[in-house]
């Protein structure tokens, strides 16, 4: 897809802006590297994520990961503990006391160490796709033309 007039993923071929690839992005997100250059570090503590990269100069404050990272990680973990706890149960004789015990664990533990990739790769995606200022353009909220306050 070469064409200028026809938009694919990771890129913005069609407002004239050079092309993002999308899955490098994400993967450098993922790992907690700048979508950008791959070689500053994108966060200043566990979720928390630099003003700039330290390498490339590149603005990653103004990013708007929200709460897609947390929904993702819950969605992801639910169903393999869930998964893996109807196996367990399936396989061993655990009592109550002992499933909720080894599940609560894993499931924190599994939580923890997934939310800092994922809201990576969050970030990345939104860097890819010139999404929430990453772009050099203000934010703008669309209108729906059924909105008594969109003066269509």
């Amino acid at each position: 897809m070469t064409d200028n007039n026809i938009s694919h993923y990771g890129g913005e071929n069609h407002t004239g802006r050079p092309d993002r690839p999308l899955g490098r992005a994400m993967l450098r997100g993922a790992a907690m590297r700048c979508p950008s250059c791959g070689e500053g570090k994108l966060f200043a503590s566990y979720v928390k994520t630099v003003d700039r990269c330290e390498h490339c100069d590149e603005s990653i404050f103004h990013h708007r990961a929200d709460d897609l990272p947390a929904y993702l990680v819950v969605f992801i973990v639910g169903h393999i503990v869930v998964g893996a706890y109807m196996g367990a149960e399936a396989i061993v004789d655990w009592s109550m006391v002992t499933h909720m015990v080894v599940w609560s664990v894993v499931t924190i533990l599994s939580v923890i160490a997934m939310l800092p990739p994922i809201k990576g790769a969050v970030v990345g995606l939104q860097w890819a796709l010139y999404m929430h200022g990453f772009g050099d353009e203000p934010d703008t909220i669309d209108d729906h033309p059924a909105d008594p306050r969109s003066g269509s």
